[in-house]
């Protein structure tokens, strides 16, 4: 008779809420161990007895062999003397003071669960909370740790017989599923229209689902609770329901998500490759930007000015049900619906019932509830088109890391101490430390009202207690008008709490290092071009060439500084940097150019005095014009200038449209001038696009022009960095290296150097990472 040994395994990483007990239960019972598995609030512990060659193979198994949805990031066992074990137990899960774990995000709904949704004699037939151990919410419906029913929002709903039986049978998939729910005893589903109040719902259950449809069918707009917030539904065939969206919602051209029910469908309307497909069939099903076929009869007012569509594919029960056939629809009524987010521009997306009868009573014409409610809010992800890089291939390249990503920890390259990096105001997310996890959030938003930052500052709250993270340090941006900034300083003040300023554009390239498991210990050429950065002299960088690692930056070339006329006014009306610089440039407003006809039609705010004379004298005496290296506005002004865009209804709308028309073909270039301190000049290339224009040259060839000169330009001074400072690695970061015709441009052209690029694969390169950056720097400073 073989010798018994004993095991004790402590598993960390996501490895609770995803079938990972029952998991472990069925090896034991494969290789016939005794012992016990549980949860803690530090991950999984086991205790295993039996012959030693089993246990061999148990562990091994544990390692290979996991559950779809969990991460192991650390496995340690010991042998212990063996206990006189009968059987293998699951026992109840334990609280440890200060234990934390990963917690995996919501994901899509499983295969199997789909199986049973259209399964007719399944008694979860059409049933839109359809759940197992591998699917379903996650991240939006945990209070606390250990990740059981108790605490989440579920508590609420007691189980069935039918449901119990599941829950307690540790070989079922639904073992321990906290949010498992089935018609009998689960959240349900109801329809109200705008005004009518809640006492008397227009349909329930099902009949909600398809009394939804046929709303929708009729070009109504439609609030539909999903897993981390409410979107706002249209028929995205029909135009005249997405104008009346655009005008409700006070959204005239910026981009909507659309969900479309299938691959078949999407393929209909969108260029997909291999990748793009496994990236929108994956469990996180995130909003992809695809290129849109010309082909395809979806209404341009989709995405005015664009060449591209962010699709995504159906990720909960409720919306495959929306596309589904019933026994009134022998096919859904629409093929494309329109999903975006219901909120105010920047704000976070709302999430509670009565807050969308209020805020949405003029927007929705409808909404679809539920009554699982939402702890935290979590917006849909959106990434782009794998890219290229040396001989792989990024899996994908985010501009907004939401839905199905947090809070999935970012690893960082070694253990230190517990940091909170606040972000900055765009498109904020914060991020906290522990050991050598980073915890990224959930898209905040643009963190300019109270109602943003009362969600900033609780989902904080939730993140320090979920992660058992009391942090030793605050790192915020430089900039000192920044809510985020005023957060740290105000908390530090109540605290004692030591607080960090750090540079925007080091904190950029810092998160592209982080987000590539770079130690930060020897520096690297970073290239942040972005919109807007609070520079060290005070001005506004962004169009900067840095030598940095984790403790420190040298500035070491930038584009040269315009003024910035009106300020944050400028931004909004491009016309204005396309005069500004025009006159700093030395070059007359030529009264044909577009940007001084665009001035010319304006009315006069003062009589008797234009628009372009105050704009003649602000530049004249510098009142209220901030001086600017930003490589945004630079795209700005090309944009007006060329005749594309003289005022913008969101950020970055004169650049993105700039880009959509760009000739892929030309391969021209505008010369430029880099000065001995290592400025960039840009007056030759201004002065060529101006001729260009008044040759007759189109503008797609002029845009195409100018994205190879931008590249040009970037290889060359990497090229003069590398020789000066005997550097190699070259990271890209900050919210312009969205731009993919750019980015390609650059990336091919610094490979042909041979130089070693670092890009962003995890986070967003614009000031949605700006946190990780920001956490890599304190802890570093802290620890000099």
């Amino acid at each position: 008779m073989k010798q018994k040994k004993a095991y004790y395994v402590h598993i960390n990483g996501i490895v609770q809420g995803v079938g990972f007990r029952p998991f472990v239960y069925g090896l034991a019972a494969r290789y016939k161990l005794n012992g016990w598995v549980r949860n803690t609030s530090e991950g999984v512990n086991i205790e295993v007895t039996g012959p030693e060659d089993k246990l061999d193979h148990f562990i091994s198994s544990l390692e290979n062999e996991a559950p779809p949805l969990a991460q192991i990031d650390s496995l340690h066992f010991e042998e212990i003397p063996p206990d006189n074990h009968k059987s293998f137990q699951i026992l109840h899960s334990r609280s440890i003071d200060g234990g934390f774990q990963p917690i995996s995000p919501d994901v899509s709904i499983c295969g199997d669960c789909l199986s049973e949704l259209f399964t007719t004699a399944d008694r979860r037939y059409r049933y839109p909370f359809t759940n197992c151990t591998n699917c379903g919410p996650r991240f939006t419906i945990i209070k606390d740790i250990p990740y059981d029913r108790p605490q989440t929002t579920m508590a609420g709903f007691d189980l069935c017989p039918s449901c119990m039986t599941e829950y307690e049978d540790p070989l079922d998939r639904r073992f321990h599923a906290q949010p498992v729910a089935c018609p009998s005893c689960g959240p349900q589903v109801w329809l109200e229209y705008a005004g009518q109040g809640s006492s008397n719902p227009a349909a329930v259950e099902d009949s909600a689902i398809i009394e939804t449809q046929e709303l929708l069918a009729a070009g109504k707009i439609v609030a539909i609770k999903g897993l981390g917030g409410f979107h706002l539904a249209c028929d995205a065939g029909n135009s005249a329901a997405v104008q009346r969206l655009r005008e409700r919602k006070n959204r005239p051209a910026k981009p909507l998500a659309m969900m479309m029910p299938d691959l078949k469908t999407i393929q209909e309307h969108c260029l997909i490759s291999n990748e793009e497909s496994d990236l929108l069939s994956s469990a996180q099903r995130p909003i992809l930007l695809l290129e849109k076929k010309t082909s395809s009869v979806l209404p341009d007012n989709l995405a005015p000015g664009q060449n591209t569509l962010g699709v995504m594919l159906p990720y909960t029960p409720l919306h495959y049900l929306l596309f589904s056939a019933s026994d009134q629809y022998p096919a859904a009524p629409f093929s494309v619906l329109v999903m975006t987010s219901a909120n105010f521009s920047g704000n976070p997306i709302l999430t509670g019932n009565q807050e969308v009868r209020e805020y949405l009573k003029n927007i929705a014409d409808a909404y679809l509830f539920h009554d699982r409610d939402i702890h935290i809010h979590c917006d849909d992800t959106v990434t782009r088109v794998p890219i290229q890089l040396t001989e792989e291939i990024l899996v994908s390249y985010p501009t907004r890391r939401s839905r199905g990503y947090s809070p999935h920890p970012v690893k960082l390259a070694k253990k230190s101490v517990s940091v909170l990096g606040v972000g900055g105001e765009l498109k904020n997310t914060f991020c906290l430390t522990k050991e050598d996890y980073a915890f990224l959030s959930q898209h905040i938003g643009d963190l300019k009202n109270f109602e943003t930052l009362t969600s900033f500052e609780n989902s904080i709250t939730h993140f320090e207690n979920l992660f058992r993270i009391d942090p030793e340090l605050i790192a915020h941006d430089l900039h000192p008008d920044y809510l985020s900034t005023r957060y740290s300083l105000e908390r530090s003040k109540r605290s004692g709490v030591q607080v960090i300023p750090v540079q925007h554009h080091h904190a950029h390239i810092t998160s592209c290092l982080a987000d590539n498991l770079h130690h930060g210990e020897e520096p690297v050429i970073g290239i942040a071009f972005d919109g807007t950065g609070y520079g060290e002299d005070g001005a506004i960088w962004g169009g900067e060439f840095l030598i940095a690692d984790y403790q420190r930056f040298t500035r070491v070339g930038q584009l040269i500084y315009y003024p910035l006329p009106g300020g944050d006014i400028a931004i909004q009306e491009p016309w204005r940097m396309a005069l500004s610089i025009l006159h700093s440039c030395g070059f007359s407003w030529e009264s044909e150019n577009p940007a001084v006809k665009h001035a010319a039609s304006l009315p006069e705010n003062i009589p008797g005095v234009s628009p372009l004379s105050v704009l003649e004298n602000q530049l004249k005496t510098g009142t209220n014009t901030p001086l600017t290296s930003s490589a945004g506005r630079l795209f700005d002004a090309v944009s007006a200038l060329a005749g594309i865009r003289q005022t913008i209804t969101y950020e970055g709308q004169a650049a993105i449209e700039l880009e959509a028309l760009a000739d892929p073909e030309e391969e021209g270039l505008y010369s430029y001038e880099i000065t001995g301190e290592n400025i960039i000049d840009p007056r030759l290339m201004v002065k060529a696009i101006l001729d260009d224009r008044n040759s007759g040259i189109s503008i797609p060839r002029i845009s195409a022009r100018f994205h190879n000169s931008l590249a040009e330009m970037v290889l060359e001074m990497s090229i003069h960095l590398r020789e000066k400072h005997h550097l190699n690695q070259v990271a890209l970061s900050g919210g312009v290296w969205q731009n993919m015709t750019l980015l390609n441009k650059t990336v091919k052209n610094l490979k042909s150097a041979n130089f070693q690029i670092l890009l962003h694969q995890h986070i967003p390169p614009n000031d949605g990472g700006l946190a990780l950056g920001q956490v890599v720097i304190g802890q570093k400073n802290l620890q000099v």
